[in-house]
């Protein structure tokens, strides 16, 4: 008998604990009430970003001189360029330019050992995507039109694609 007396003292005990737990946050919602929200709606309000942020890329392709150095101070060597070498104006001439963000770390190195200043770093921040591929920039993506969309390197591409004969391109387009 006594055993059960001492059973329910310690249940009551405990049970006004709760109550008393219970009471406590309740007041606390309560003092919180008239205060303002403190979440923003994603959409229709949005946080400045701090001075260390590092966004998206961008990358003007006229400045770019094809120095190399964005993809050695990259710690997963992520810019994949082509140049070609001009002789008659003895330079490097960049043909293409392309970044993955899908890859990307957004360390910032890229940016701050560029030696041409045509990388920058701009606020963007919203990259979500259905597909894979839509997070691989090239130069028309990360920037402006290199020069003109004729001259780019992967129209032209495409251009000599479609002018070959039906029967070469059979295998590749199935």
């Amino acid at each position: 008998m006594f055993c059960m007396v001492r059973g329910l003292q310690i249940y009551a005990k405990q049970a006004i604990q709760a109550a008393k737990y219970i009471g406590q946050s309740f007041m606390v919602t309560l003092d919180h009430m008239d205060c303002l929200p403190i979440t923003i709606q994603y959409y229709y309000g949005k946080l400045a970003s701090s001075e260390q942020f590092c966004g998206c890329i961008h990358f003007e392709f006229k400045k770019c001189m094809a120095c190399e150095v964005c993809i050695h101070v990259c710690p997963i060597t992520l810019p994949v360029f082509y140049w070609e070498f001009e002789r008659n104006i003895r330079k490097k001439q960049l043909k293409s330019y392309s970044i993955d963000f899908e890859v990307c770390i957004f360390c910032g190195k890229c940016v701050k050992y560029c030696t041409t200043n045509c990388l920058s770093t701009i606020e963007k921040y919203e990259l979500s995507t259905h597909e894979h591929n839509e997070l691989n920039h090239d130069q028309i993506g990360l920037g402006r039109f290199p020069t003109s969309l004729i001259e780019d390197s992967t129209v032209r591409a495409i251009l000599r694609l479609t002018q070959l004969p039906r029967e070469i391109l059979d295998g590749y387009l199935d």
